[in-house]
C-alpha cells in the first residue's frame, strides 16, 4: 500500500480527465494554456474545483485581476467525479452542531447551508449553465432501530428549524421510493437534489473567463512564499499576487502543512450502468430523486438523464485505486438491487475527497494574505461552491461568514498529517465491520 502518494498522479493520466460517464458526456472540453514565465495579479487562485472557481468568479465579478492555477484540467478533481447529490444542512446532522457549538451558531450554520443552495441555483440560472439539475433527494434508513431518531430529526427540523420541504418516509414509503430490500424507512428532502458534477463546474469556468479570471492548466503548484507579496511557484513560471487561496481539497500535498495536518483524502469510486429503458428507470427510483443511505461507508446513487443508474459506493485501504473499479462497486450495487445482476456496467472510476475530524469543512487563514478552505467531508458541491464565495468576501474585507466556519475549530488529526493514513486504514476497518455487522 502506497501510504504517502502524490494523489495527483498516483491513480490518473497527467492533464486528462478520468475515463468517467461525466467526462463521456461533458459540454465542453478545456483548452486554456499552461503557466509560463511571470505574471504579476492581485489574487492567485490553486486549484481549478468548485472551491477554487467560486473564489475566482466572484473576485474577478469585483474588479479583482485573477489567476487561477489547475494542476491538470478544470473539474478534474472531485468537483468533477462526486455522485452530483446537493442539499441543504451540513456534513453532520444539526442536532450534533447544537451540542458541540450551541443553538445560535447551529442556526447560523444551517442558514449558510441554505446559502450555499441558494448560490447554487443562481449562478445556474445567471450563467446559464447546462448541468442537469433535478430536486429530490430520499435519505434511506439500513436500519430498523434508527426509524424513530430519524422521525424525531424530520420533525426537530420542521420546527426548530422552519424548514418544511422535508417528509418522513415509513417502510412502506420508502419502498415506494427506491426498489430495493435493503432500507426500512427514511426521509424525502424537495430542497435538495442532483446535477451533472463535471458540466456544474465547466459552467463555472466559463463564467470565471467572462469576468475576466486568467485560467492556467497543467500548471501544477510546487511550493508558494508567504510574504507581504506571495510567490506562487509552478514546473514554468511564477505568480506574484497579493492573496492566495488554496481550494485543494483532497489534492492538496504538501503544499501546506497546517491544512494537511486538518484534512485527510479518502478515495470513493462510481460505476455507471448501461442506459435502461424509461419504464425500468422508473421502476428503481421514483420521480427520478437522489439516494443516499445510511451506512457510514456510504452507499449513493441517481439515475442520469439518459436512464443509467449512476452508483457510488465500497471502501478501499489504500491510496491507489482497485484495479477492477466496475467489479469493486458493482458488488455493492447488487446488495441494493439484486435485480440488476444482468445489467452491463459501462463506466467505473474513481476520485479523491477530503474529511476532517468534525466532518465539517476547514476553513483557515494560514497567513493574514493566505486562506484555505477544504474538507466537505462529502458534501461539498453546494458548500465548496458557498466557500469560493466566502473566500473573496475574505479577500475584500467581509470576513464575517468566514469566521462562522473558522470559529468551528475542526481540530488537526492526531499525529497531523503524518498519521493520517493509518488513522484511516483503522477507522475505515471498524466502520466498514460495523456497517456489516449491524451494530
Amino acid at each position: 500500500m502506497l501510504s504517502n502518494p502524490d494523489l495527483l498522479t498516483a491513480n490518473d493520466t497527467a492533464g486528462e480527465l478520468p475515463a468517467s460517464y461525466y467526462a463521456a458526456t461533458a459540454i465542453r472540453k478545456t483548452d486554456y494554456p499552461a503557466l509560463q514565465g511571470d505574471l504579476t495579479c492581485d489574487v492567485c487562485v490553486v486549484g481549478g474545483g468548485y472551491t477554487g472557481l467560486s473564489t475566482a468568479l466572484h473576485l474577478g465579478q469585483r474588479g479583482y485581476r485573477v489567476a487561477l492555477l489547475e494542476a491538470h484540467k478544470v473539474g478534474w478533481g472531485a468537483s468533477g467525479r462526486n455522485g452530483g447529490q446537493v442539499g441543504p444542512g451540513q456534513r453532520v446532522d444539526q442536532e450534533v452542531l447544537e451540542s458541540r457549538h450551541g443553538i445560535a451558531h447551529a442556526k447560523a450554520l444551517w442558514d449558510l447551508s441554505l446559502q450555499s443552495m441558494d448560490l447554487l441555483h443562481a449562478l445556474i440560472r445567471d450563467h446559464g449553465i447546462d448541468c442537469e439539475f433535478r430536486p429530490g433527494l430520499v435519505e434511506a434508513v439500513h436500519r430498523k432501530d434508527w426509524l424513530e431518531e430519524t422521525r424525531d430529526y424530520v420533525e426537530h427540523l420542521r420546527q426548530v428549524y422552519a424548514y418544511d420541504r422535508i417528509d418522513y418516509l415509513d417502510g412502506d414509503a420508502i419502498r415506494e421510493w427506491v426498489a430495493s430490500p435493503a432500507y426500512f424507512g427514511g426521509a424525502y428532502n424537495r430542497g435538495a437534489g442532483h446535477l451533472h458534477p463535471l458540466n456544474f463546474a465547466l459552467g463555472l469556468a466559463t463564467a470565471c473567463e467572462t469576468a475576466g479570471v486568467d485560467i492556467f492548466e497543467n500548471s501544477k503548484v510546487l511550493r508558494y512564499r508567504q510574504g507581504q507579496t506571495i510567490t506562487v511557484e509552478t514546473e514554468m513560471g511564477t505568480v506574484k499576487a497579493r492573496y492566495l487561496v488554496l481550494g485543494c481539497n483532497g489534492y492538496l500535498g504538501r503544499l501546506d502543512g497546517q491544512t494537511a495536518a486538518h484534512v485527510m483524502p479518502i478515495n470513493n469510486f462510481i460505476i455507471a450502468t448501461e442506459p435502461f429503458s424509461p419504464d425500468e428507470a422508473a421502476a428503481l427510483i421514483k420521480d427520478r430523486a437522489a439516494v443516499a443511505d445510511t451506512k457510514f461507508v456510504i452507499n449513493y446513487f441517481r439515475l442520469s438523464s439518459d436512464n443509467r443508474l449512476l452508483f457510488g459506493g465500497g471502501e478501499t485501504y489504500s491510496y491507489t485505486f482497485p484495479k477492477d473499479i466496475k467489479s469493486f462497486v458493482r458488488r455493492p450495487m447488487l446488495e441494493i438491487f439484486p435485480q440488476l445482476k444482468d445489467a452491463r456496467i459501462d463506466y467505473g472510476w474513481g476520485g479523491t475527497l477530503a474529511i476532517t475530524p468534525k466532518r465539517m469543512p476547514y476553513f483557515a487563514r494560514i497567513a493574514p494574505n493566505v486562506l484555505s478552505a477544504s474538507g466537505y467531508s462529502g458534501h461539498g458541491v453546494a458548500m465548496a461552491t458557498l466557500a469560493g464565495q466566502i473566500c473573496a468576501e475574505a479577500i475584500d474585507g467581509i470576513a464575517g461568514r468566514f469566521d462562522l466556519f473558522e470559529r468551528i475549530n475542526v481540530p488537526a488529526f492526531p499525529g497531523g498529517a503524518r498519521f493520517r493514513y493509518p488513522l484511516l486504514v483503522l477507522a475505515m476497518t471498524w466502520f466498514a465491520m460495523r456497517d456489516r455487522l449491524g451494530i
